[in-house]
């Protein structure tokens, strides 16, 4: 076991992997204005829009105008999904920073998510992944279902490796181990990372946990645990999965600051500012923040002001 790192950096996902399975419709000025309020808060790296067919992610047809509408900070990396060629052709006129390539661990999670075996998946990205690096444009890959499938069960962590491998084959740059339907426990993901790490670098490999068992947090720090120091997270815990039942949202960005913060390990994100963030999505969704550190400094916040009030 490492020390841990002395700082993490985190990658916000709540604009795209938060929002794109939400049922209402979400404005792009609404959008904006969270990228905005994250990257006042302090985020170098936010996942911003996907662009993929609105027939499938209809949430993300304004992915162009999203792109457009944001003030853009030079000390800022903003990130894309783009499923395809059609996709990364669409994305390159956006000007984005990082294109986000995905594929599942899970073949039968692969063939419900993109109706194509893992390794026909990865046939469609290499074109992609060639076209953004020949453009200087940084690729990360995702791996969903690392530690466990909804339709398979446990994933082996061999199948991590090998879609590890095959992600490495094709020139992606950075490899994020998620937990998609949120089913990890440390030993699982600590297995999944073991995997990734024979065939990428510590420096280039993040974790993305899922909450839905309360475990991400935990996961977190088992990562922390093995030096890997990037994390995917979302503001107000955002998110979910279309594919996987009962599934929750990512970890809340608010969580893994917090806790980040009390173990003396720097994020760069202000977790005040952050908090305005999460509240302000909330709000525009019409339902409380997922966060439990969130809920537990607001309502700290309201009882300072009603205090300040009397």
């Amino acid at each position: 076991m490492k020390s841990y790192p002395t700082r993490v950096k985190l990658v916000e996902v709540g604009p795209r992997d938060g929002l794109q399975n939400e049922k209402q419709p979400v404005s792009a000025a609404v959008k904006i204005e969270l990228v905005h309020r994250l990257q006042e808060a302090g985020h170098k790296e936010i996942e911003v829009t996907s662009f993929v067919s609105p027939k499938w992610v209809p949430q993300m047809a304004d992915n162009a105008e999203v792109m457009a509408g944001i003030t853009r900070r030079a000390d800022v990396r903003y990130s894309v999904l783009t499923p395809n060629m059609k996709g990364f052709e669409a994305a390159l006129l956006s000007r984005p920073d990082e294109i986000v390539v995905f594929g599942a661990a899970s073949e039968a999670f692969s063939q419900k998510n993109i109706n194509c075996s893992i390794a026909e998946s990865i046939e469609r990205f290499a074109p992609v992944v060639a076209a953004a690096r020949a453009a200087g444009i940084y690729v990360r890959g995702a791996m969903s279902c690392t530690v466990g499938c909804p339709y398979e069960g446990d994933v082996a962590p061999a199948q991590v490796g090998y879609l590890a491998k095959l992600m490495k084959d094709i020139g992606v740059q950075h490899i994020g181990v998620a937990d998609t339907i949120g089913v990890g426990t440390p030993i699982k993901v600590r297995k999944a990372l073991e995997a990734t790490l024979q065939h990428f670098d510590i420096n280039d490999v993040s974790g993305h946990f899922h909450d839905t068992y309360g475990q991400a947090v935990a996961n977190t720090l088992a990562a922390l645990a093995m030096g890997v120091w990037q994390f995917d997270t979302a503001v107000a815990g955002l998110g979910g999965c279309p594919y996987a039942k009962g599934a929750t949202g990512n970890v809340a960005t608010e969580d893994v600051v917090y806790m980040l913060h009390g173990m003396g390990i720097e994020t760069g994100v202000d977790l005040d500012k952050l908090l305005d963030a999460g509240e302000f999505i909330s709000q525009a969704l019409g339902r409380p923040t997922q966060s439990r550190v969130a809920k537990a400094l607001l309502a700290k916040r309201a009882s300072a002001a009603v205090c300040e009030a009397v």
